[in-house]
């Protein structure tokens, strides 16, 4: 079996997906189209600072996972056995089961990535050689309560969000517990109570919308579990303030027997945390990163 993954913010760098915008034209023009702008252009050109604000990095990778997947299937004509993307590469697996076309994903992208990048004040930290466990007691020992649980992306791989001064007041009791304690670059507290008013806005706009049941399993990051037909609307909104359940996705596809892992998208973020997972869950099958030309 197979499992196609998706890769999130994090994974964005300025020349991505520079062999697929010719490839497919009408796809590259409906999304100028809707975004009002050139995506070749964001992606290509764009500075840094720019392709990092998520406004425009949640379009970018959409399209670019989106063309990579298309491009993927073209070349094999093999569709996967399940799909799952991380945060906003869900976007990707969805538009993968057919839940929706690709203009409708990515104006649910922009409108997500708009609505995200409204919010300010906020930071999120990467916490490594502590599990979820030990970051749950000193969030409470140490009376962290405005700090929350932003994503699990493997045993000793735990991000967390909150207001920008309290990131940054953890860190040395973080360290001080044997953690390493990296500031993410990011504006805001994503996967975070902190995203109610978007998740509320977000979730008006989603309603104006038809979504279809999926032909292939879709992992949720919110329950770490497959899509079922009734809850996709409200996977989608509530993935905004929830954490981001990596662990358990693959642990959830694991425990199917045996699997291999394709990254569709830019990079091999995902495909380094899935071999993090194996070998935590004591498995030594090897995930690998998709053949593509980027």
């Amino acid at each position: 079996m197979i499992t196609y993954v998706f890769p999130g913010q994090g994974s964005q760098v300025k020349g991505m997906g520079e062999k697929f915008f010719d490839e497919f034209p009408d796809l590259v023009r409906k999304a100028d189209d809707i975004l009002g702008y050139s995506i070749k252009e964001l992606c290509l050109e764009a500075t840094d600072e720019k392709l990092n604000f998520t406004q425009y990095t949640q379009p970018a990778l959409y399209v670019v996972n989106a063309l990579t997947y298309y491009h993927k299937i073209e070349e094999t004509n093999v569709k996967p056995d399940f799909v799952a993307g991380h945060s906003l590469g869900e976007y990707d697996a969805l538009l993968a089961a057919g839940v929706f076309d690709f203009e409708t994903g990515l104006k649910f992208v922009k409108k997500r990535g708009e609505l995200m990048g409204r919010s300010s004040g906020g930071a999120m930290a990467a916490i490594l050689q502590l599990d979820e466990d030990r970051i749950r007691d000193i969030l409470r020992e140490y009376k962290l309560d405005s700090l929350d649980i932003a994503n699990l992306n493997s045993a000793k791989q735990t991000v967390i969000s909150g207001p920008s001064s309290d990131i940054d007041n953890a860190k040395a009791i973080f360290e001080c517990e044997g953690a390493m304690y990296i500031k993410l670059k990011v504006s805001a507290a994503f996967h975070s109570r902190y995203m109610a008013e978007a998740k509320e806005e977000f979730a008006k706009y989603i309603k104006m919308f038809k979504l279809s049941d999926p032909i292939i399993p879709v992992i949720s990051n919110v329950t770490a579990t497959p899509y079922e037909n009734y809850n996709i609307e409200s996977n989608l909104i509530n993935q905004l303030c929830a954490s981001v359940r990596w662990t358990d996705s693959i642990r959830y596809l694991i425990r199917h027997g045996v699997m291999d892992f394709e990254e569709i998208g830019h990079g091999r973020v995902l495909t380094k945390l899935i071999d993090k997972i194996k070998s935590e869950t004591g498995i030594r099958q090897h995930s690998h990163q998709a053949k593509k030309f980027l």
